[in-house]
């Protein structure tokens, strides 16, 4: 029987541990703990992060787990990349579930950067009214523009104040619909808005809100990863399982 190891953080992550502990397959979701309060899961859960690539390696040889699924965020780069080298080192499986990452629909008016270096860099100029839906973790590297009004939206508060001279930081978790988000930005004049491509359809509700009221995105592509196998649906992981278990693994 497998012995599953799912980095998480995303709702994916969550389904995924539902169907686990569904089909009483053993499992422990990671979380790397910048969530103080994560939901209750039906599996167990460890918090923290592994000591790197290394740290990872020695923990899935430990525990003995047969079986690694990354569902992190699709901006979740570095310990993404850890878990290949990890899975690699100790001769485990892996296998990323990942969203679909969202395309350009017609009206939309978007502008793909590179990165948030990049994203910044492209806020220079003229004042402008941004909705910045990156979460806390990027929002410091924007006070590199404070001409801007930022609009923040953070699913807890922030243990310190953003470093933004003008901002409104809202405490709330989705999901959103298109109309709330269309509702929100009239509300605070936004003219910009400022999105990671996360992909899926748990945060796509700004997107369609930025298109009905004909606001430009500036999209953040997502980074690159090293190679590995992707599926993009629980039950195409479960499929993976079970083919390992025929095999005996």
């Amino acid at each position: 029987m497998p012995r599953c190891l799912v980095l998480g953080g995303t709702g994916e992550a969550s389904a995924l541990a539902a169907a686990l502990a569904a089909r009483g397959i053993a499992a422990v979701l990671s979380y790397a703990g910048r969530t103080a309060a994560p939901r209750a899961q039906p599996v167990p859960v460890r918090i923290g992060g592994f000591g790197g690539a290394d740290g990872l390696a020695a923990y899935l040889r430990a525990e003995r787990i047969s079986h690694v699924v990354d569902a992190t965020h699709a901006f979740a780069a570095q310990i993404s990349a850890h878990a290949v080298t990890a899975a690699a080192a100790a001769g485990v499986p892996l296998l990323a579930l990942t969203r679909p990452a969202w395309r350009p629909q017609p009206g939309d008016r978007w502008r793909a950067v590179a990165d948030i270096a990049a994203a910044v860099a492209a806020l220079a100029g003229a004042q402008r009214r941004v909705m910045l839906a990156l979460g806390r973790m990027h929002v410091a590297a924007f006070a590199a523009q404070p001409q801007h009004f930022y609009l923040l939206r953070f699913i807890e508060p922030a243990p310190l104040p953003p470093p933004l001279p003008d901002h409104t930081l809202l405490v709330a978790r989705g999901p959103f619909t298109a109309e709330s988000e269309a509702a929100l930005m009239r509300a605070h004049g936004i003219d910009l808005v400022v999105a990671k491509n996360a992909g899926g359809d748990g945060a796509i509700a700004k997107l369609e809100a930025a298109r009905a009221l004909g606001l430009p995105v500036l999209m953040i592509d997502r980074p690159v990863l090293p190679p590995r196998a992707e599926v993009e649906t629980v039950a195409a992981v479960l499929r993976w399982l079970d083919h390992a278990a025929d095999r005996g693994v």
